[in-house]
C-alpha cells in the first residue's frame, strides 16, 4: 500500500465546505439519473473534482492521481478486482433473478453485437468516460469530499466508502434494482481498492477500464446475454 502522510487536522470550515461539495455531489447524481432532471452528471463531477481540489489542495494527488509504490502490484490488483467484480456480478445476477427483473443494459448496447465499429467506439467511452469520468468523480472526488466531511480519519473514509458505493449504485438507476444493486456492490468493491492501494486512482481507472472491456467484448461476441 503507498504511504500517506499524516494530514493536518481539518478545520470546521473546510469540513462544512466540503459537505455542501458532497451535498451537491449528490444532488447532480440523483438529479441526472433519478428524476431526470439535470444533464449527465458524469462530467458535471469530473469538472467539479478538478476545480476543487486545484483550489483547494493544489495537488491532483488529493483525486489519487499519484504515482503507486509498484506498477506491477496496480496491474494486479486491478486484475484481481475484475475477477472478483465479474464473479460476484454474476451471483448478484442469479439471485435477485428470482425476485427482481434483470439487469437493463446501457442504450444502444445491442449494436455491439458483432459490429466491428460499434464496439471500438464503446471501448473509447468506457476508457473515457467510464474508466476515467466515473473514477474521478465517485472515487476521486465524492469519496475526497466526503472524508473531508465527515473529519479525515479512517471512520471518515470508511463512511466516504460507502455513500460513493452508495451514489454509483444510484448513477446506474436505469439498470432497473438489480442493476443498482450491482453497481452499488462493484463500487463498494472500487472503493476500497482504491483504499487499499493507497488512494491511487491509477489502480480504479485500470479495473474499470479492463471490467468494462470484458462487457464490451463479451457482448460483441454475443456472451453477455
Amino acid at each position: 500500500m503507498t504511504q500517506q502522510t499524516a494530514a493536518a487536522p481539518l478545520s470546521p470550515r473546510a469540513r462544512w465546505l466540503s459537505a455542501v461539495e458532497l451535498c451537491v455531489a449528490a444532488v447532480a447524481v440523483i438529479g441526472h439519473n433519478v428524476v431526470h432532471i439535470l444533464p449527465n452528471e458524469v462530467p458535471v463531477l469530473v469538472v467539479l473534482g478538478l476545480a476543487s481540489v486545484r483550489l483547494r489542495e493544489k495537488s491532483w494527488g488529493a483525486l489519487g492521481f499519484r504515482r503507486p509504490e509498484s506498477w506491477r502490484r496496480l496491474v494486479l490488483l486491478a486484475i484481481g478486482l475484475v475477477i472478483v467484480r465479474w464473479t460476484i456480478g454474476y451471483g448478484i445476477e442469479a439471485v435477485t433473478a428470482h425476485f427482481w427483473p434483470p439487469i437493463v443494459g446501457p442504450h444502444g448496447i445491442d449494436r455491439i453485437v458483432g459490429n466491428p465499429m460499434a464496439a471500438l467506439a464503446a471501448l473509447a467511452v468506457v476508457w473515457t468516460f467510464a474508466a476515467f469520468g466515473e473514477e474521478i468523480g465517485y472515487r476521486g472526488y465524492i469519496m475526497k469530499r466526503a472524508a473531508d466531511a465527515a473529519g479525515g480519519g479512517r471512520a471518515a473514509w470508511i463512511f466516504a466508502l460507502v455513500v460513493s458505493s452508495a451514489l454509483f449504485g444510484y448513477g446506474h438507476f436505469y439498470k432497473g434494482p438489480a442493476g443498482i444493486l450491482d453497481s452499488g456492490v462493484g463500487g463498494l468493491l472500487m472503493a476500497g481498492a482504491f483504499l487499499l492501494s493507497g488512494r491511487c486512482l491509477w489502480t480504479t481507472i485500470l479495473a474499470h477500464g479492463l471490467s468494462d472491456t470484458v462487457a464490451v467484448v463479451l457482448t460483441y461476441l454475443g456472451l453477455n446475454n
